[in-house]
């Protein structure tokens, strides 16, 4: 049987063909249509904390090397020289004021520009070096957060992330007034496609189902702090395939009701930190601790989840790259930063409860998903509670599917328009 290659006939309002998980031509179509024409996440500001700094990271299936300058202007560049081709960088991360290619000797500067060439006489006068930079990925930056793209037509950054930008200035005031820094990360892959992980960020259906060896392994207080499936949350798709899934209200905005008491578990830490900081500070910064009431999924590789980022990496048809990203307090106790650590370990580490049932349930997803054919995806829960902010953005209670709709229908924007620029509105 000859699978369509035609997205439109693959998703609709409410369900997905279970093809879109495992045909390779597809892929191969996401890869260039979405991955090479929107704006990719690749760093966090702390990450080229100076002049110099660089990491080595892939926007689809394409190694890039991003580094700060002596200016301290941020580059993408495709880590590939333009001689033969090798990658002209394979450390993960360092500090460097060139790369140089190990099988000819070409250097190029942190700009991307080729600086010099051994044995240049060889060319007999016929090599411009101007004509032979690495090449260079357009860069822009939101509070912190560093996007790439090869679409150099693509609308500003701003406007691609819209009223996601809400949000992650939420986001960001984990860092309890002190800037957001990572502080580590551990990187694992599961034998499924992209697409799967990127559904999980604002579903909430299976939190109850799939975490319940998280949620016995926590105190009755935090028990019922993450009961949230039948609570006042919600989930809103925020256009151009970004979504929020808010689980825990009353902390979406870490600064507001810091007059709230201080949750048991996060006591002993509150009564260190009373020693060297007023009280008012001290609940701010436990606050940040416990992380934001919220995942916000930015279409289509990055999620700002409660308290780290999740990055996606599609390695091929049925392979993911996931890292997890603990964040902290750039400047911030180091107790706190600490907590932080801990909290992570408990359910994002490779030895916490929730990342291996995570995978476990994607592995499924996507070995189930070739039974049959013409079987549906389905993608229809809260679907007829559905309503409309003032702002026009579309929601539904914590449980609905309404994020996966959401990113649904920005892939199908991009996958069926062939001048997609990364516009299409929810």
């Amino acid at each position: 049987m000859m699978l369509t290659l035609d997205p439109a006939t693959l998703v609709g309002s409410d369900y997905a063909d279970g093809s879109i998980y495992s045909n390779p031509d597809l892929y191969d179509m996401e890869m260039e249509r979405i991955f090479m024409n929107t704006w990719i996440w690749v760093a966090h500001r702390s990450q080229l904390s100076e002049p110099g700094s660089f990491i080595t990271t892939f926007v689809g299936p394409h190694p890039v090397i991003v580094s700060r300058d002596r200016k301290g202007d941020v580059h993408v560049v495709l880590n590939r020289c333009r001689h033969r081709g090798a990658t002209v960088c394979e450390h993960k991360s360092g500090k460097a004021s060139s790369f140089v290619c190990p099988y000819h000797g070409w250097a190029y500067g942190l700009d991307g520009a080729l600086r010099s060439v051994p044995y240049q006489d060889g060319y007999s006068g016929q090599l411009d070096k101007a004509a032979y930079p690495l090449v260079r990925l357009r860069v822009e930056e939101y509070n912190g957060l560093i996007f790439a793209t090869f679409n150099q037509h693509i609308s500003s950054l701003d406007t691609w992330l819209g009223r996601a930008r809400l949000w992650i200035d939420l986001f960001m005031k984990q860092g309890a007034g002190w800037p957001v820094k990572t502080m580590g990360e551990h990187r694992f892959t599961f034998p499924g496609n992209w697409k799967i992980q990127l559904e999980n960020t604002t579903d909430a259906y299976h939190f109850p189902v799939v975490h319940k060896s998280f949620l016995d392994s926590v105190d009755s207080e935090t028990q019922n702090i993450f009961d949230f499936v039948e609570g006042s949350g919600f989930v809103e798709d925020l256009g151009h395939g970004h979504s929020v899934m808010v689980m825990i209200p009353e902390l979406v905005d870490l600064e507001a009701n810091l007059e709230i008491p201080i949750p048991e578990r996060f006591q002993y830490l509150a009564d260190e930190l009373s020693k060297d900081y007023p009280p008012e500070q001290v609940r701010r910064i436990v606050r940040a601790v416990g992380g934001s009431g919220f995942n916000l999924n930015l279409f289509p590789n990055l999620a700002c989840s409660m308290a780290f980022f999740r990055v996606l990496r599609p390695l091929g048809v049925n392979q993911t790259e996931v890292r997890h990203i603990a964040i902290g307090m750039d400047g911030g106790p180091d107790i706190a930063n600490e907590a932080r650590l801990r909290l992570h370990e408990h359910f994002q580490g490779p030895m916490g409860f929730g990342t291996p049932d995570d995978s476990e349930a994607w592995d499924r997803v996507q070995r189930g998903s070739l039974a049959g054919r013409d079987i549906a995806i389905l993608l229809n829960r809260g679907l007829g509670r559905e309503a409309r902010r003032e702002s026009g953005n579309l929601f539904g209670d914590v449980s609905a599917e309404t994020g996966m709709r959401a990113a649904y229908r920005q892939w199908l924007a991009a996958m069926t328009d062939t001048s997609f620029s990364g516009d299409a509105e929810a």
